[in-house]
């Protein structure tokens, strides 16, 4: 394991898409946001995406010249164009943009067109909780999860996330995707050689499956899939939400993340932006919070949303990350002039 601190984990991810072409701009929003994710211990998003991203990049499904830019304004709501684009400077503009606008009207829809992978959902709704604001988000990802009853992917896992600001203490930070489990733990499974539990996942042909591999080939469950087809109805609000209303690409439409080859993805994200001085007023909303947090920590062993997180966060930036040695030594070949 090599240790690096925050700034030097930042530096070093930007030189990576850099010299896969991204902008300057591009590559450092990107790059902080992924060592965001790996400080919060979510290695699956963390800097282990700069060598998928840089792949996409060089080949066409991302542009790095691209320049997020605001598309279309009407009220309360906004349009923000990636232009095909790694996502994240689209949704920090998205989330900015849309802060200003919750301020003055005291609520915002953000949407995003054209954009790419998302990252960490959550993350993007820092600027807002910040500000006092409540934000939702959404986004849409290529096909892994199919419709309910059906057998091939439609849906994306599809994350959503919430962020809730307290008075004097840290938000609430609810993040989760809508498969059974992240797609990123089968494919764990698959390189280390070992099966999955019943329920993960579907075979191509549509049959229950353990074997990774075999999932990997076929699709993932959405959350309460043996139950009830509630996470798959969850899965296609949220592909509305980003594509219907931006008019992008939906989750079929779009080339896996984890192949090389294949189209720009062109998918959607989504926040929404409420003031809560415009409804019941920032006091009451503040008292509501505590109120609902006092009664869930009257229980042992009950963890906030985005407690440990936030605390993992907290150690790398005053001790650095903890970064795997085959993981720096790819990162430093990215980095290296070609």
């Amino acid at each position: 394991m090599a240790n690096l601190s925050f700034d030097e984990a930042v530096e070093l991810g930007a030189r990576g898409l850099r010299q896969a072409g991204a902008s300057e701009a591009m590559a450092e929003s990107t790059a902080r946001a992924l060592v965001l994710a790996q400080a919060q211990g979510m290695d699956s998003h963390g800097l282990s995406r700069v060598a998928q991203y840089a792949t996409h990049l060089r080949n066409g499904r991302a542009d790095g010249a691209a320049v997020a830019a605001v598309a279309r304004r009407k009220g309360a709501a906004l349009l923000i164009d990636a232009h095909q684009g790694l996502a994240f400077p689209a949704c920090d503009l998205a989330v900015r943009k849309g802060v200003a606008v919750a301020r003055q009207l005291g609520v915002c829809f953000a949407g995003v067109t054209n954009s790419h992978h998302a990252g960490v959902l959550v993350d993007h709704l820092r600027p807002a909780a910040a500000a006092g604001l409540v934000g939702l988000g959404f986004a849409n990802s290529p096909a892994a999860m199919p419709a309910a009853g059906g057998r091939h992917p439609v849906f994306g896992t599809n994350p959503v996330a919430a962020m809730f600001p307290r008075r004097g203490a840290d938000a609430l930070m609810i993040d989760l995707s809508l498969s059974e489990v992240a797609r990123g733990k089968v494919m764990v499974a698959a390189r280390e050689g070992r099966p999955i539990p019943l329920g993960w996942a579907l075979d191509a042909q549509g049959q229950p499956t353990t074997d990774p591999h075999a999932a990997l080939e076929g699709s993932m469950l959405p959350i309460g899939a043996a139950s009830s087809p509630k996470g798959s109805m969850l899965a296609l609000v949220v592909e509305l939400l980003v594509v219907a209303l931006t008019g992008t690409r939906f989750g079929f439409e779009a080339s896996s993340f984890f192949v090389d080859e294949g189209n720009a993805p062109r998918l959607g994200q989504a926040f929404i932006l409420i003031d809560p001085a415009a409804l019941a007023g920032s006091d009451a909303y503040f008292e509501r919070m505590e109120t609902v947090v006092a009664e869930m920590l009257a229980d042992d062993g009950v963890r906030l949303a985005g407690a440990r997180r936030l605390a993992l966060e907290r150690k790398a930036r005053t001790e650095g990350l903890e970064i795997p040695a085959a993981l720096l030594a790819q990162l430093e070949d990215l980095s290296s002039p070609r």
